[in-house]
């Protein structure tokens, strides 16, 4: 997320009329303007694994699973969010032709660029949504996925999930396994840190090296 600092405060209805005129997306928080970042293959094909995953499971229902092209519209209009995968279950939302307002599941996929906004501040304006009931983060650089259900008792539950576990999103009757999501997806070797020993030992080679 990168603020645009030649624009001044916008209102909603000048934003969406200015959005629709833009090569790349935007995303509207509160009177201010941020381009979206570009993302890695990985979060493109886990991104792709999650809407597979859903559109199958939801064929036949009311249901609809949508990409990150689809706004999702905070009631006040105050917000303006493009959401990696979202479903809704609201005919209102099926006949939508801009934005979405009546979302259950939410799905963010996280670059370590965005992770920090993504649990935070994003996810306090989600929380506002009255028919939001999952909101599933998952992690595009590593093996990581976490889950925020809301309960019955109207308290937001977190679940993380370990690599052999099934995540579940209730308000869908869904189920898939961690593999699932991150089929085909290979990570990086990440880099090993040396042990202290393992440092001073070097430091003492180089400084002999060097006398």
């Amino acid at each position: 997320m990168i603020a645009l600092s030649d624009h001044s405060y916008m209102t909603p209805a000048d934003y969406l009329a200015w959005e629709v005129q833009q090569e790349t997306r935007h995303e509207y928080l509160q009177g201010e303007v941020y381009a979206m970042a570009g993302g890695t293959l990985a979060h493109n094909d886990i991104t792709i694994n999650l809407i597979s995953l859903l559109k199958a499971h939801l064929k036949g229902t009311s249901c609809k699973v949508r990409a990150s092209d689809a706004q999702v519209c905070i009631g006040d209009r105050s917000c303006y969010f493009y959401p990696d995968v979202v479903v809704s279950c609201n005919p209102q939302d099926n006949r939508a032709r801009r934005f979405i307002e009546f979302p259950c599941v939410i799905i963010e996929v996280l670059s370590p660029t965005t992770e920090h906004y993504d649990r935070g501040q994003k996810f306090h304006h989600y929380r506002r949504l009255e028919t939001l009931r999952d909101y599933l983060l998952v992690s595009s650089d590593r093996l990581n996925v976490e889950l925020f259900h809301l309960s019955d008792g109207q308290k937001w539950e977190f679940t993380p999930y370990e690599p052999d576990d099934r995540v579940q999103l209730a308000s869908l009757d869904f189920e898939c396994s961690i593999a699932q999501i991150y089929e085909d997806i290979i990570f990086p070797d990440p880099t090993p840190t040396p042990s202290i020993w393992e440092s001073s030992v070097n430091a003492h080679q180089d400084s002999q090296s060097n006398s």
